[in-house]
């Protein structure tokens, strides 16, 4: 099931988005499916007539995984670490499809990184790996962008990863997915930078919802970046990100430097 968040000019709602007669369609439900049965309210509207937003907002935190992919990790000169390396993106870095990106001010080499996000249903504390699936309401694809050169400068990352819109998701929560072995990629316009597999993780989907509910209890809306692939690159103002993952869509965002 594809859960969206959307709007046609009024008040955000939320919708399923399903094929019929060969064209997408979202069909608008009551409430938030975080905590409120999925039902239907009549709304139905052609995919392409509407606007598309962030599928969920946070109302607590990020939590992002650094160097969960061996090749990322050397391609930056890093080692991969012994234990998980956590860090957190406030709910003000979300942003949703064709939402544009807002290069920060002090940087001059923003760095796009493709990566799956999990989406928290329940609140969730010192979950063992097995019972991961049982937290997670669905899967989005989502772009940890960095701002490179605050990052080599100082020893912790909040300038670099911290920034306004600096985690567009979307384009939807996809509920039926399984994590394990995912195509994942990126594209500056039309041009491929990473393109690797989730099957490349080296701690997975359920390892991580197990260790990081040990730190932090997980609430709903809560989303977990679970790391990106070789490939990362800078971009610039103009230019148009994609995101694709397996079994999810494509994440589109534009740059632009204010």
């Amino acid at each position: 099931m594809r859960i969206a968040r959307f709007t046609t000019g009024d008040d955000p709602m939320y919708g399923i988005v399903q094929e019929k007669d060969g064209q997408d369609m979202v069909y608008g439900i009551t409430g938030d499916p975080l905590y409120t049965e999925i039902r239907p309210n009549g709304t139905i509207v052609p995919l392409d007539d509407v606007r598309l937003l962030a599928p969920v907002i946070p109302r607590s935190k990020v939590v992002c995984v650094g160097r969960n992919y061996a090749a990322h990790a050397a391609e930056l000169g890093n080692e991969v670490p012994d234990q998980a390396l956590f860090f957190l993106k406030p709910n003000t870095t979300v942003v949703g499809p064709g939402d544009p990106v807002t290069i920060p001010s002090y940087s001059q080499e923003l760095s796009l990184e493709a990566e799956l996000a999990v989406v928290i249903k329940t609140m969730a504390k010192d979950v063992a790996a097995d019972d991961a699936a049982d937290v997670i309401l669905g899967y989005t694809c989502a772009n940890d962008l960095t701002a490179r050169d605050s990052q080599r400068a100082e020893d912790q990352w909040f300038r670099a990863k911290a920034f306004d819109t600096s985690c567009p998701i979307g384009p939807w929560i996809e509920t039926d997915l399984d994590p394990a072995s995912l195509a994942i990629s990126s594209s500056v316009d039309g041009e491929v930078a990473q393109d690797g597999t989730t099957a490349d993780m080296i701690r997975s989907v359920a390892d991580l919802i197990a260790e990081i509910s040990t730190v932090v209890t997980l609430l709903p809306g809560d989303i977990v970046l679970t790391g990106t692939p070789a490939g990362v690159r800078t971009v610039d103002s103009g230019s148009s990100i994609d995101i694709t993952i397996e079994g999810i869509g494509t994440l589109t965002n534009p740059v632009v430097r204010r």
